[in-house]
C-alpha cells in the first residue's frame, strides 16, 4: 500500500549576501492606498510620476457600453490625482501623426466595431512603433477585426461573453503595476470575455479567469484576463475587466487600470515579454527551500519578506546548470538584498559568497556592487538600469539568464549585464537563494520561477522532485537523496511533468531510483502523458528503501527544441519505487548546441513575436536572451531548431535570390538543412544560397532570406 505522507517542514527564511548599490533612479514613490468593499488593497499610490498626457478614445460603431461616461469620468479622477492630463474624445479625427505624438499614452475605453480610417489607423501604428502606449478596456478586444496591426496590439479579439457574474480572478503575475496590489484570488463582478485565441503566446499574462467560478467561460484551465507586451517599439496592456459602472467605482480596479496606463505611458517598468516553461520554485509554498545563517523571511500572501540576517534562504531541492531565472522583488526604501546563483549546497551562507556569485539589489552604491551588478566583478549598464528600474515601494522583475558561464542579468525585460565566469575556482552552475541581509534591511520577493535550458551540448539531470504538474505522485524527504528529497509515492498510472526541457540530441535515459516495493517500469514521453513512449526502463527491487541503484534506457525518435518532458509510470500494486533524479544523456562531440546565433550588428536571429505558427517571419532583432532567440545547432550541419521545437525553413524550398526564410515544422527536407562554412556564413545546400540579412539593414524587424552567397557582414553569423 501507498506509504503515508509525512508532512516537510519548510520555515520562510533568511539570505545572506555581500553589500551592494548606486545611485538610485526611477519614477513614483508609493503612498497608501484605500482598500475596496471587499477588503482587497488599492495598491500604491504613485506620487512622483514625472506629467504625461493620456488621451481616451471610446468611438463605437457597435454595441455601446453605457459605463464609457463614467469610465472616462474615473481616468480623469485617476489623472488628477497621479499626474497626468486627459483629452477625451470620440472623434477619429484626433489620429494624426502631429497630434498623437503629445500624448504618452491612447487609451481604447469600450470602443466596438471599425473606429479608424486607413489614414487614422496608419498615423497610430506610426505611433506605437515610434515608442507610445496603448490601453485596450473590456471591449477594445471588440474593435477593428479586419486590421492586422491592431489585432496584434490588443492581443486577442473577442469571442463571446456570459451574463454578468460573479467570478474570481487569478492573479498569476503580481510583478506588475497592475496587480502588485491585488490578492492571488481577486473576486469581483464583470462581464467575462472569452477570446478567440490564447493571447499567452505573445504576451505576458498577468491574471486569468477562473472557469470553475462562473458560468458560461469558454477557454478551459488557460483563461487569459489581462496581459501586457512590448510591441513594435511601444508598449500594449489589455485588461478584459470594465463593461459594469460599477467596475469604475471599485478602488482596486481603479489600481489596476492606474498600474496599466502607468505602464503604457511608460512611467512604470515591467518584465511583458511572452513566458512559457517555467517551474515554480516559490509562489507560496516553501518546499524545498532551506535556511542558511541568521534571520529568516515571512511568508505572507505569496511573498517572502526579509527579517535579520545576513542568513541565505536557498532552493536546496536541486542544482542548476543552463537556465533562465526569474522573479520579482521590491524595496521598502534604502535597502540591500541579492539574489546569489552556483554555489555548491551548504548550510554557511558565506559558501555562497566565497564559491558563488550574487547579483546585486540595492541602488544606492558604487557602480560594481549597486543594483544590477554582478557583485564585486562586473558593474550593470548603469544607463540602461536606470531607465529600467522601478523605485522603492514598486515591484521589480529580474531575469537571471545562464547560458554555462556566460550570465546575462535583465531588469525589467532590459538586459543591464552580460558577464563570463573566467574563475576556475567558481562555477554559474549550481544552487540558488535570496538574501536577508540584516536588520533594516526589508527586502521581498514573489513569484521564483525557472527554467531549465540544460547543458549545451551534454546531459542534463533533473531533480525528479522537482516537477512542473504531476498526478498521484509527490515529493518525500529521505536521506541519502541528492537534495535531500525523491519523487515518491508512485503508483501504476500516475505521472509527472517538467515543462521546458531541452530535448535536442538526447540518446538515453538514466535514473537514480529505490525501491522497497515491487519495482515497475518508467515511461519517457514528450508533450503529454499520453504522448508516444520514446523509452521504458525497467526498476527492479533495490534491496530496500535505503538502496539507490540507476537504472538506464536508450530513446528513439526524440523530438527537438524545448518540449514538455513526461515520467509516466506502470507496474502492479503500489509503493512501487522512488525516483531519486534522472539524467537526460545526450551524444558527444560534434553535437548539438543551444543559444543565440547572432549576425549584423551584433543583434539575433529571431522569431518574430516569439509565435510558433508555422510561417513565422524570422527576422533581425536586438539580442535580449528571450526563447525567441534560442536556436539549437550541430557543428556538421542539419536543422537549425527554434521556438517550440521548429524549424529554420527556406518557404516552399525556393532556390531564388531573396526567398524568406521562416518557422516552419520539422520534416527533414533540405529547405531546413543548413551547414556552417568556415568564412562564417551559414549555406543551404539545396539552394547553394546563404543566410543573409535583406537589403543589409541592421533595423529591428527585418526580415532574414537567402541570397548568393558572399561572405559580407549580412551573411556572417556566431553560432552558439
Amino acid at each position: 500500500m501507498r506509504r503515508l505522507l509525512r508532512p516537510v517542514l519548510a520555515a520562510a527564511t533568511t539570505t545572506l549576501a555581500a553589500l551592494a548599490c548606486t545611485t538610485p533612479a526611477g519614477p513614483a514613490t508609493a503612498g497608501t492606498a484605500p482598500v475596496d468593499a471587499s477588503g482587497v488593497s488599492a495598491g500604491p499610490v504613485a506620487s512622483a510620476d514625472a506629467p504625461y498626457d493620456v488621451l481616451v478614445f471610446s468611438k463605437t460603431a457597435g454595441f455601446r457600453h453605457d459605463s464609457i461616461a463614467v469610465g472616462t469620468q474615473a481616468i480623469r479622477d485617476l489623472g488628477a490625482a497621479n499626474n497626468f492630463t486627459v483629452t477625451a474624445t470620440e472623434d477619429a479625427t484626433a489620429f494624426t501623426t502631429g497630434n498623437l505624438a503629445q500624448y504618452e499614452a491612447v487609451v481604447f475605453l469600450n470602443t466596438t466595431g471599425d473606429v479608424l480610417d486607413a489614414g487614422q489607423q496608419g498615423a497610430f501604428e506610426s505611433y506605437v512603433r515610434a515608442g507610445g502606449g496603448y490601453v485596450g478596456v473590456h471591449a477594445a478586444a471588440d474593435t477593428e477585426y479586419d486590421w492586422p496591426f491592431y489585432g496584434n496590439l490588443v492581443g486577442a479579439y473577442f469571442a463571446s461573453h456570459p451574463a454578468i457574474q460573479q467570478a474570481n480572478v487569478k492573479a498569476v503575475d503580481r510583478g506588475h503595476a497592475a496587480t502588485a496590489h491585488l490578492p492571488q484570488t481577486w473576486t469581483r463582478t464583470d462581464e467575462w470575455y472569452n477570446y478567440r485565441t490564447n493571447a499567452r503566446s505573445t504576451a505576458r499574462v498577468l491574471t486569468t479567469l477562473d472557469e470553475s467560478s462562473y458560468s458560461g467561460g469558454g477557454m478551459g484551465a488557460d483563461h487569459p484576463h489581462t496581459w501586457c507586451k512590448p510591441y513594435e517599439g511601444g508598449r500594449s496592456f489589455y485588461t478584459g475587466g470594465g463593461h459594469t459602472q460599477q467596475s469604475y467605482a471599485e478602488p482596486a480596479f481603479r489600481a489596476h487600470l492606474l498600474g496599466g496606463i502607468r505602464y503604457a505611458a511608460g512611467r512604470t517598468k515591467a518584465d511583458c515579454r511572452a513566458e512559457s516553461g517555467y517551474t515554480t520554485l516559490y509562489n507560496g509554498s516553501t518546499s524545498g527551500w532551506s535556511q542558511a545563517g541568521p534571520g529568516s523571511f515571512t511568508n505572507a500572501d505569496a511573498t517572502l519578506t526579509s527579517v535579520g540576517g545576513m542568513g541565505l534562504y536557498w532552493y536546496s531541492a536541486r542544482e542548476f546548470t543552463s537556465y533562465s531565472l526569474k522573479l520579482d522583488w521590491k524595496l521598502a526604501g534604502d535597502d540591500n538584498t541579492g539574489v546569489f546563483i552556483g554555489f555548491p549546497p551548504s548550510t554557511d551562507p558565506w559558501s555562497a559568497v566565497n564559491n558563488g556569485y550574487e547579483v546585486q539589489i540595492d541602488a544606492t552604491d558604487t557602480a560594481d556592487r549597486t543594483t544590477g551588478a554582478v557583485y564585486t566583478f562586473k558593474s550593470a549598464d548603469i544607463a540602461a538600469r536606470d531607465a529600467a528600474l522601478n523605485p522603492p515601494g514598486e515591484w521589480n522583475t529580474y531575469e537571471l539568464l545562464v547560458d554555462g558561464e556566460r550570465l546575462q542579468v535583465f531588469l525589467n525585460g532590459v538586459k543591464i549585464n552580460d558577464f563570463t565566469n573566467t574563475d576556475p575556482a567558481r562555477s554559474l552552475a549550481g544552487h540558488i537563494g535570496i538574501q536577508n541581509h540584516g536588520d533594516g534591511d526589508d527586502a521581498s520577493f514573489r513569484n521564483i520561477r525557472i527554467k531549465d535550458l540544460g547543458t549545451p551540448g551534454g546531459n542534463t539531470t533533473i531533480q525528479a522532485e522537482a516537477f512542473g504538474t504531476a498526478s498521484g505522485v509527490q515529493p518525500y524527504p529521505k536521506a541519502g537523496a541528492n537534495g535531500g528529497q525523491t519523487l515518491g509515492y508512485v503508483d501504476p498510472g500516475d505521472w509527472a511533468a517538467y515543462p521546458g526541457v531541452d530535448l535536442t540530441g538526447v540518446t538515453s535515459f538514466r535514473a537514480r531510483v529505490v525501491s522497497g516495493g515491487p519495482g515497475g517500469a518508467i515511461q519517457v514521453r514528450a508533450d503529454s502523458a499520453s504522448g508516444a513512449v520514446l523509452g521504458t526502463v525497467a526498476v527492479p527491487n533495490t534491496g530496500g528503501w535505503e538502496s539507490f541503484a540507476d537504472v538506464t534506457t536508450t530513446l528513439s525518435t526524440v523530438p527537438a527544441g524545448l518540449r514538455n518532458l513526461y515520467l509516466t509510470f506502470t507496474g502492479t500494486g503500489s509503493g512501487l519505487f522512488d525516483v531519486d533524479d534522472f539524467t537526460l544523456v545526450r551524444t558527444t562531440g560534434g553535437g548539438p548546441r543551444s543559444g543565440p546565433v547572432v549576425g549584423l550588428a551584433g543583434k539575433c536571429l529571431d522569431v518574430a513575436g516569439a509565435a510558433t505558427a508555422d510561417g513565422t517571419k524570422i527576422q533581425l532583432y536586438g539580442c535580449n536572451g528571450t526563447g525567441a532567440q534560442r536556436w539549437t545547432v550541430t557543428s556538421g550541419g542539419g536543422p537549425v531548431v527554434g521556438l517550440g521545437g521548429k524549424c529554420l525553413d527556406v518557404s516552399a524550398g525556393g532556390t531564388a535570390d531573396g526567398t524568406k526564410v521562416q518557422l516552419w515544422t520539422c520534416n527533414g527536407s533540405g529547405a531546413q538543412n543548413w551547414t556552417p562554412q568556415v568564412n562564417g556564413t551559414l549555406l543551404n545546400p539545396q539552394s547553394g544560397r546563404c543566410l543573409d540579412v535583406s537589403g543589409n539593414n541592421s533595423a529591428d524587424g527585418t526580415q532574414i532570406h537567402i541570397w548568393t552567397c558572399h561572405s559580407g557582414a549580412n551573411q556572417k553569423w556566431t553560432l552558439p
